[in-house]
């Protein structure tokens, strides 16, 4: 499937800036969850560009580096464990989404949203199952997104030693839950996805 197909066909439509918006760290025991939002220039995609989960770290930061810089706008934004733990980790995921789209510097005429998920914004939107791997603005805010908040997780690694987050990015790996049950939860473990270890 040829990845620029949705936004082609927008752009057929009339609509000239066509955004992106993903989420990464939906599914950690540990940290923020973080989404960015990407307004690609039409023509001359950057190749390479795929669901972020695919690619190499390395492969990520020069695709991430890339997609800054050759933007017309992009924005990342984080809610952090206390509001997911208050409003749970789909609301925060769709208020995430929210932010990252307004916090733009220009104003998209239509937004594409990956997953399932219907934003609180008065934009014309579509959201695309699988949009990361299936849509090209998608795939750019997911990579852009999964760097920056494993960024986070390594810089947290610094504060929190023991738990590995440089490696396991607060996902609940058999050596971090190891370490929560030796060390005990620290001020950035979604209290609702660690009951047990309270």
């Amino acid at each position: 499937m040829d990845k620029l197909s949705y936004e082609n066909a927008l752009h057929a439509r009339g609509y000239r800036y066509v955004c992106g918006v993903d989420e990464v760290g939906r599914g950690p025991l540990a940290g923020p969850v973080v989404c960015a939002a990407v307004i690609m220039p039409e023509g001359e995609p950057i190749e390479g560009v795929d669901d972020s989960k695919k690619l190499s770290a390395k492969k990520r930061q020069a695709l991430s580096d890339l997609i800054r810089q050759k933007a017309v706008a992009w924005a990342i934004c984080a809610v952090q464990p206390q509001v997911i733990d208050e409003i749970n980790i789909l609301q925060a995921t769709r208020l995430c989404m929210k932010n990252a789209v307004e916090s733009l510097s220009v104003r998209p005429d239509f937004v594409l949203t990956d997953g399932n998920m219907t934003l609180d914004i008065d934009i014309e939107q579509q959201s695309i199952v699988k949009g990361d791997a299936n849509c090209y603005c998608i795939g750019a805010a997911s990579i852009i997104a999964k760097v920056e908040r494993d960024a986070l997780m390594a810089a947290y690694a610094g504060v929190y030693p023991g738990y590995g987050f440089e490696r396991n990015a607060g996902y609940g790996t058999a050596s971090h839950i190891a370490a929560i049950e030796k060390m005990g939860l620290t001020p950035i473990h979604r209290r609702s996805f660690t009951k047990k270890w309270q």
